[in-house]
């Protein structure tokens, strides 16, 4: 039989908040330039991934292969 472990919701995380303020509070990147807002892509990315940005993880292409098609 599983055992299932309480969770809780951290209500003090967030706050109520009507669609206009929701909307107002979110960030506006298009007066960034193209540049920048690539660089806080690539930032946010890290975060999510758990990686340095001075070290990127590499791809391992071991993983595939190619060839070409019989005819």
């Amino acid at each position: 039989m599983a055992i299932f472990k309480k969770y809780r919701m951290d209500k003090t995380a967030f706050s109520i908040q009507t669609f206009e303020e929701a909307d107002g509070a979110m960030r506006d990147y298009s007066n960034h330039t193209f540049r920048e807002r690539l660089h806080i892509y690539w930032h946010l990315t890290s975060i999510a991934y758990k990686f340095d940005l001075n070290t990127p993880p590499q791809m391992d292409k071991t993983v595939f292969g190619m060839r070409k098609h019989q005819s």
